[in-house]
């Protein structure tokens, strides 16, 4: 088992907020991509920082965006869509979104939206 399984999501939830934030992107923008990834709510979003539910926990209890096979490209050196690991492969979209958003890329684009 990697350890960012068990690691508590609510550690590196605000090293993502700072990583956009850096680039002139906002908190609600990493919601919102959080949100599409996962299928929660804001409340339930909050829930899961609030609890301090790991990684294994977080992705557990989401419901994943049906367009979430539209997420491709590279996480870490390796190919997001290459990943053998289920989690590990839901982390690295996270981490996917979370870097085109840093990018500067438009929202529509992060989403998948047609």
């Amino acid at each position: 088992m990697h350890r960012i399984f068990g690691t508590p999501f609510a550690a590196v939830y605000p090293l993502y907020i700072a990583k956009v934030e850096r680039k002139g992107r906002s908190k609600g923008e990493v919601d919102e991509v959080i949100r599409w990834l996962t299928g929660f709510d804001q409340e339930q979003l909050q829930r899961q920082v609030d609890e301090n539910a790991t990684f294994e926990q977080f992705f557990a209890e989401a419901h994943l965006n049906p367009d979430v096979a539209l997420i491709t490209g590279v996480v870490c050196g390796v190919r997001v869509e290459d990943i053998d690991d289920p989690l590990m492969q839901k982390i690295r979209y996270l981490d996917k979104l979370v870097d085109e958003l840093a990018r500067g890329k438009a929202m529509s684009k992060v989403l998948r939206v047609a």
